[in-house]
């Protein structure tokens, strides 16, 4: 995907949000933000056609004035838009053990909760369907795509709930997940991606059998990206609970090698199926993510 500038405006700490400890919250002051920006970016207007006239409040944006009623009614009117698709959005959330490393106040689980929150609450302003479905060794929750703030509800106390974080070891469970949705849509896939490249790209292309677009949301903390800390260190596998301790500068350059080399090939492979692979770190603004996903919803119509 040709990368694309976007709007300008304050981004918010996941940090905070954390605290906030409240999904539905979180995703409406996300969203509320990025929409906010989005207004002010060169891409407002995007997928949306024109639906009616309401009379113009302080605040709007001066582009969607409608002149020709102003010059025959003496009054400022604003053209409303409606989206002119709709799709199903599929959040499928990795849960699994290794999710939950990181930061005490902000783990790779709690940040890719609040992106799935985020993406759900999009969604939903957007008049799509959407539907989650957790995973780790195996399917632990799944909601079909809908597209009431009923069932949005239901997406958020998913989350808020999500207490079993089971190992897991391989990707097979996504073919069951895949399964599940065989309906064209989009798949916004979160996760650490802690999988051998080859069983994931496998499990990738079952949903492009099915016809959908993928996105894949790769989440890593700061250290896992970067190792910039110093003296001993003891890292432990999340999944089989193995220890290794060693000392940080003997390792730096291998170990950011590797990491390097490891998401160089999930791109490679994620390209060469037409699936959209974006890195995230648990330190960068979620409204980055939602970014990606519009303009992705935007080039498919």
């Amino acid at each position: 995907m040709t990368a694309t500038r976007q709007p300008a405006q304050k981004l918010i700490d996941p940090t905070a949000l954390a605290a906030l400890d409240d999904f539905e919250l979180i995703a409406r002051w996300v969203v509320e933000g990025f929409m906010h920006g989005l207004h002010t970016s060169p891409y407002v207007g995007f997928s949306v056609e024109f639906a009616s006239h309401r009379e113009y409040l302080p605040g709007d944006d001066l582009r969607h004035l409608n002149w020709k009623l102003y010059g025959r009614h003496d009054k400022l009117y604003i053209k409303q838009y409606d989206a002119e698709t709709n799709l199903e959005l599929n959040i499928v959330l990795d849960v699994s053990r290794s999710m939950t490393a990181g930061a005490a106040g902000l783990n790779k689980l709690k940040y890719a909760s609040m992106l799935a929150a985020s993406l759900a609450h999009l969604a939903q302003h957007q008049r799509d369907a959407v539907g989650i479905t957790l995973f780790a060794d195996r399917v632990l929750t799944h909601l079909k795509p809908a597209a009431s703030s009923d069932h949005l509800m239901s997406i958020l106390h998913a989350l808020a709930n999500a207490h079993e974080h089971p190992a897991a070891e391989n990707p097979l469970v996504l073919h069951e997940v895949a399964e599940l949705m065989p309906r064209r849509g989009m798949v916004a896939l979160i996760s650490d991606l802690y999988f051998e490249p080859d069983e994931l790209l496998d499990a990738l292309n079952h949903f492009r059998h099915f016809g959908h677009d993928v996105l894949v949301f790769h989440i890593l903390d700061p250290l896992e990206r970067h190792l910039d800390v110093d003296g001993s260190v003891r890292f432990r596998d999340m999944e089989t609970g193995e220890d290794i301790v060693t000392q940080a500068h003997e390792i730096r350059n291998s170990f950011e090698s590797a990491i390097e080399a490891w998401i160089d090939e999930l791109q490679r492979g994620c390209l060469t199926r037409d699936l959209d692979h974006h890195v995230l770190v648990t330190s960068e603004p979620l409204e980055r993510a939602l970014w990606d996903y519009f303009i992705r919803r935007a080039q498919l119509y």
